[in-house]
C-alpha cells in the first residue's frame, strides 16, 4: 500500500435544505486496496459517492486524488480523473452491443468511420483481464446477457477508462452465490492491478471477505473505522447498534407449527421435475440454491405463473393446481417479487395505493376466504402502521422510500387479503442491515400468526438464519433437506451436486 492515498475526501460536509447529509467525513482509498463503505440507508454513503463522482459538490472539504487537490464538479470531470462509479442500476445500454456500451462517446475513429474492429479488439483485451473473454462476446447485445454479466461489462468499461479509482454500490445486490464468487475474482484481480475500489455493501459477509478497511457512516457522521481483518460483529454493532445475534428472530417451536397448508406431491413443468414438498402453518421454509436451479420457477408454478402440467398441488386439501395467479390470489397465495420496482410497486403512486393494490382488485372476489376482505383506507393505514412504514405520509409516493419500507408496504398489501401461504422471494435484496432485521422478525411474527411463508433467497445465511427449514434445489428438483442452522458449505456442496445429500 502506497504512503499517499489514491484517492482521499477530506473534512467533506454537505446539507440540503433542513438535512445535515454529511459532516466532517474523512475517507480515503489507496492502490491496490479494497474499502469498505458501509452504514444504513441514510447514513450518508449515496451523498459522499456522489460527490466524489461529480453529481453534488460539497459545502465544505476537499478531494485529493494522488495527494494534490483537485475540482470535481461535474460526472465528466470525475471520469476523466480517473474515478468510475458503479450503480446498482447499471448505465449500459441495453440494445447496442458489448463494444458499443464500452466505448460509448469515445468510439475509436479511423479515416473519419467507425473502426468497430479496434473496439472489439480492445474490448476482448479488457474482458480477457479477469477471465470474462470466454463468457462474453464484443458483438452481443447487452440485452441479450445476465446481470452478473452486465456488471462484467461495467467493470470492464471502468477498466478501459483506466479507472484508478473503481466504486461499487451494492454489486451483488442481483447475484446468486456463484455469480458473487466471479465478482469477487473480479475485484481481486482489479486489487492486484493496483485499482482502488471502493466497495458499498449492507452484507457483512462480503465485508470479511474482501476489504482491506472498514469505514462505517451513520447520520452523515464517520462512526467507526477498521482495519484488516475487519470482524463483521463489530461492523454491524457500529452501524445498528445491536449484534448479529439479534438480527433473526427465534425459529419457531414444535407447537407453533401446525398442519399441512400447501402440499406438492410429484408436480412438474418444463422446467421442473417431481417436486414433493409440505409447507406447514406457522412454518417458514427457506430455499437455497444456485441461479437456474428451480426456486423462482418453483414460485412462479405455485402462484400460477407457469402452472405445473403434472402432479397434484393441495391447499387446505383442496385442489390448488392453479392456471392464473389471479386463481392463486383467490385461494389465499400471495408472492412478494424479488425486484420491488419493476414488479411490485406503482413507483408513482402513493404508500396507501400500492398497499391497497391487491384488495381493490381482489378484495370482493376472495370468497374462499370465508371472511370480509374489503379494505378501506383507515384499515389500510393500520396496516401499514402495523408494519412500522416509515413515510412522512402515506400520502407520499412510495419512490421516496427506503427499500425495506417499501418492502413492508407491500407485505401490507398482502396482509389485507389474509394469505394462507406467503412467497418471498430476496426479501432483503437491497435493504440495509437494520432494515433486514425488521424484515425477518415481521417474518416470524405472520409465522406465528399461522401464515405458512415460503423464502427464496441468494443470501445463503440469511436462508439458514431465517428459515425453520431449508430446501436445496438443482436442475429443477428438491434434492436435499437441512434443518435451521445448518452450515453453508453442507448447503452449497448440494446446491452445486459436488456430493450427494439424501433429501
Amino acid at each position: 500500500m502506497s504512503a499517499a492515498p489514491v484517492i482521499e475526501m477530506a473534512h467533506i460536509s454537505k446539507a440540503f435544505p433542513g438535512v445535515k447529509a454529511l459532516s466532517d467525513v474523512s475517507f480515503a482509498c489507496h492502490a491496490g486496496e479494497v474499502h469498505a463503505l458501509v452504514g444504513e440507508n441514510g447514513a450518508g454513503k449515496s451523498t459522499l459517492i456522489k460527490i466524489l463522482s461529480g453529481v453534488y459538490v460539497p459545502d465544505a472539504g476537499n478531494i485529493l486524488l494522488n495527494g494534490q487537490p483537485v475540482a470535481v464538479k461535474h460526472p465528466v470531470e470525475s471520469l476523466r480523473a480517473g474515478i468510475s462509479v458503479i450503480y446498482q442500476e447499471f448505465s449500459l445500454l441495453p440494445e447496442r452491443t458489448v463494444a458499443q456500451n464500452i466505448f460509448l462517446g469515445r468510439e475509436t475513429l479511423r479515416n473519419g468511420m467507425l473502426d468497430m474492429a479496434a473496439m472489439r479488439a480492445e474490448t476482448r483485451r479488457v474482458l480477457d483481464l479477469f477471465g470474462a473473454g470466454a463468457r462474453v462476446s464484443p458483438d452481443a447485445f447487452v440485452s441479450d446477457l445476465d446481470v452478473a454479466t452486465q456488471q462484467m461489462v461495467e467493470i470492464a468499461k471502468a477498466i478501459s477508462l483506466d479507472a484508478r479509482v473503481v466504486v461499487m454500490d451494492e454489486p451483488t445486490a442481483a447475484l446468486n452465490e456463484a455469480e458473487c464468487e466471479v465478482l469477487f475474482q473480479t475485484i481481486d484481480k482489479l486489487r492486484e492491478r493496483g485499482t482502488a475500489v471502493i466497495y458499498i455493501t449492507h452484507r457483512m459477509r462480503e465485508v470479511a471477505r474482501l476489504a482491506d478497511r472498514v469505514t462505517v457512516l451513520k447520520d452523515g457522521e464517520v462512526a467507526a473505522r477498521f482495519d484488516m481483518p475487519p470482524v463483521p460483529e463489530a461492523v454491524v454493532h457500529a452501524m445498528v447498534g445491536r449484534d448479529i445475534a439479534d438480527f433473526y428472530a427465534p425459529s419457531a417451536t414444535e407447537a407453533e407449527i401446525g398442519n399441512v397448508v400447501l402440499a406438492v406431491q410429484n408436480a412438474g413443468n418444463a422446467v421442473l421435475r417431481n417436486i414433493s414438498l409440505e409447507l406447514r402453518a406457522g412454518e417458514i421454509i427457506g430455499f437455497a440454491g444456485i441461479q437456474g436451479a428451480g426456486r423462482v420457477a418453483l414460485a412462479m408454478a405455485i402462484f400460477g405463473q407457469m402452472p405445473f402440467t403434472s402432479g397434484s398441488v393441495t391447499l387446505n386439501g383442496a385442489n390448488a393446481n392453479f392456471s392464473h395467479p389471479r386463481d392463486a390470489i383467490r385461494g389465499g397465495i400471495g408472492l412478494l417479487p424479488g425486484d420491488r420496482k419493476a414488479e411490485g410497486l406503482v413507483l408513482m403512486q402513493s404508500v396507501r395505493d400500492n398497499g391497497m393494490l391487491t384488495s381493490r382488485a381482489f378484495g370482493n372476489l376472495a370468497a374462499s376466504h370465508k371472511s370480509n376482505t374489503h379494505v378501506n383506507l383507515s384499515s389500510m393505514d393500520g396496516l401499514l402502521d402495523r408494519m412500522q412504514v416509515k413515510a412522512a405520509s402515506y400520502e407520499q409516493d412510495i419512490k421516496f422510500l427506503s427499500g425495506g419500507n417499501q418492502q413492508k408496504a407491500i407485505v401490507a398489501r398482502w396482509i389485507a387479503l389474509k394469505p394462507k401461504v406467503l412467497i418471498f422471494i430476496e426479501p432483503t435484496r437491497g435493504i440495509d442491515v437494520n432494515a433486514k432485521a425488521g424484515i425477518y422478525h415481521l417474518m416470524r411474527e405472520l409465522a406465528r400468526q399461522g401464515t405458512a411463508i415460503m423464502m427464496i433467497s441468494s443470501d445463503l445465511p440469511e436462508v439458514i438464519g431465517a428459515a425453520d427449514r431449508i430446501l436445496v434445489m438443482r436442475s429443477g428438483s428438491i434434492v436435499a433437506e437441512f434443518a435451521n442452522g445448518a452450515a453453508e458449505t453442507d448447503i452449497m456442496l448440494a446446491a452445486t451436486g459436488e456430493t450427494e445429500v439424501a433429501a
